[in-house]
């Protein structure tokens, strides 16, 4: 967990080119489909920027109609049974001009990040525990972001917290 705190540089140095973005597409397959839906929220909730999540493997079931040179698009592939699955995903959206942040361990950058936009380089850890570690940069993305188009993360417009709220 210290060494995916450890990319916090590097994540805001990727939130200030990702803040003039005005939608980003979130993807992940298997165990990293809620993290690519929790981070989709997290940035459209404090950055204010349209963001959707989606399961990787349903990328030709609609998503990928939106690809184009403008839209980012954050691959959350660790090096697990899914990366090659996750990989070929991402090149379908390469194919068609997307810019891709790709987060992934040493190896799966050395084994997938040409042509990607950006890369964050996560630990390499057991499948298990992958999501766990994948939601750190995810919801730090987002709050670089947000700060980067400087909007108030703490209190973002419109929401209230669901426990005071009925």
């Amino acid at each position: 967990m210290s060494q995916a705190l450890g990319i916090d540089t590097a994540v805001q140095k990727v939130a200030r080119k990702l803040a003039t973005a005005q939608d980003v597409i979130f993807l992940g397959r298997g165990a990293m489909y809620p993290i690519a839906m929790e981070g989709a929220l997290k940035l459209k909730e404090i950055s204010y920027i349209h963001a959707e999540g989606y399961p990787s493997g349903e990328l030709k079931h609609g998503p990928i109609a939106l690809i184009d040179k403008k839209i980012p698009v954050v691959v959350l592939a660790p090096m697990d049974s899914l990366f090659e699955k996750s990989v070929s995903n991402m090149q379908e959206v390469m194919a068609r001009s997307g810019k891709v942040l790709l987060l992934s361990c040493q190896n799966g950058l050395n084994a997938a990040s040409d042509g990607t936009w950006s890369t964050l380089t996560m630990p390499a850890t057991p499948e298990l525990i992958a999501p766990i570690l994948y939601a750190i940069p995810a919801q730090l993305l987002a709050y670089h972001t947000a700060v980067a188009k400087g909007t108030d993360a703490d209190q973002p417009r419109n929401l209230a917290k669901s426990v005071t709220v009925e």
